[in-house]
């Protein structure tokens, strides 16, 4: 059995013990309600479920670590950080050792199958990451939240109706129980993403600084385009799907599809297209629907909620209608980021030997999951026509 077997063992032994405490918690909320609903032999047959689940997961997490010291690799930032005379850590050191090992990665022709590559130093990983910042990518606007596991689960609150105190008419009354909160569970599962690049065997003549920019630059177009996507695929679960046709159309979908508390916070997004056709709409009085935000005069918003756009060619139309989305995206989707990608580099796979280059892999880890599907509605349009004359609020 190989390393990622154990890994696929660890991670399965891992994700029963999360049911079945999920599952224990349903239970215990379910027995403050009504203390009849589960019976004795079915919470003893759970716990001895979990005891078990539990030893299981940590005979998985024994083979798999032993597993991973019989390899007798280490990722360069576990290694002990460089310092300089001054005692502090030292940068430079960090980048340059880093360049060396990829040097000397690539120049050993490994396929993946030796030292399993190379774990991006968190120096290097938060220029990636500011790059990252500089595009647009949607992972700005939704919530993300950085794991050190390979799954697991969230609980939240449901958006749900708050009925009010019980009035006591009388003396002496029984105080009855309020309503109870809704919870959800949300599961995560980290998924692995890679991408291959081909570099030209004299970018190992090339400096440092040179080395650096071009692997963050490559990889951060590739964490943006990827994670733009996965996001796109988690926003159009969203159950209001309405068919916008008119300039009213636009203002019900802002008005009356999310709850009040969650509309002051939220925002549209639509593509390059989408928002051409926007930026054109006016009212019964002429007047622009959107209009220029005057603290960022590069920003519009409509009623004064931003309007976000993304070029065509990563939120394409569907079957020639523009995509509208509006919503908190923030409370609606949630980013799982585990941050630790790994470089993996061959010249001799892959068609690197035939043609003198090299390939590079780089692997990214995260999840996206729908939080609150009632945070956010998806509409869709072609054209919109202007508000008729006679139905403004001038009423004229």
């Amino acid at each position: 059995m190989n390393i990622n077997q154990l890994k696929d063992a660890f991670d399965m032994a891992g994700q029963k013990v999360q049911d079945l405490e999920d599952k224990r918690a349903q239970i215990v909320i379910d027995l403050g309600k009504d203390e009849t609903s589960h019976s004795v032999d079915e919470i003893t047959k759970l716990n001895a479920s979990l005891k078990n689940a539990k030893i299981n997961q940590e005979l998985a997490k024994s083979a798999y670590e032993d597993a991973q010291a019989n390899l007798k690799s280490q990722p360069i930032n576990k290694k002990p950080l460089p310092v300089n005379t001054k005692g502090n850590v030292d940068k430079d050191a960090i980048k340059n050792q880093f360049v060396k090992e990829f040097k000397n990665m690539i120049t050993s022709g490994t396929t993946g199958t030796g030292n399993g590559g190379l774990t991006i130093p968190d120096d290097v990983q938060q220029q990636i990451r500011t790059l990252v910042r500089q595009q647009f990518s949607l992972q700005s606007i939704v919530n993300v939240e950085s794991v050190t596991t390979t799954h697991g689960s969230r609980t939240y609150e449901k958006l749900a109706d708050i009925t009010p105190l019980v009035e006591l008419d009388e003396d002496g009354k029984a105080i009855g129980d309020n309503d109870d909160p809704e919870l959800t569970v949300v599961k995560y599962l980290i998924h692995e993403y890679a991408g291959i690049n081909t570099a030209t065997n004299s970018l190992l003549k090339d400096t440092v600084a040179n080395i650096l920019q071009w692997l963050t630059n490559w990889i951060a177009k590739k964490v943006v385009v990827t994670r733009n996507l996965k996001i796109l695929e988690v926003m159009n679960k969203a159950p209001k799907k309405p068919t916008i046709a008119k300039f009213d159309d636009v203002k019900d979908l802002e008005n009356n599809t999310l709850d009040p508390a969650i509309e002051s916070t939220s925002s549209f997004l639509t593509n390059q297209s989408g928002y051409n056709v926007l930026s054109k709409l006016k009212d019964a009085d002429g007047r622009y629907l959107m209009q220029p935000d005057v603290t960022q005069p590069d920003r519009y918003l409509i009623d004064g909620k931003p309007v976000l756009r993304i070029a065509d060619k990563w939120l394409p139309d569907v079957s020639g209608s523009h995509p509208l989305y509006f919503g908190d995206f923030k409370q609606a989707i949630t980013l799982f980021d585990r941050e630790n990608m790994e470089l993996t580099t061959t010249n001799i796979g892959g068609g690197a030997f035939e043609t003198n280059t090299t390939k590079v892999r780089v692997i990214d880890r995260f999840d996206v999951e729908m939080v609150d599907d009632g945070a956010i509605a998806v509409g869709s349009f072609k054209t919109v026509a202007d508000q008729t004359q006679g139905t403004a609020d001038t009423g004229k």
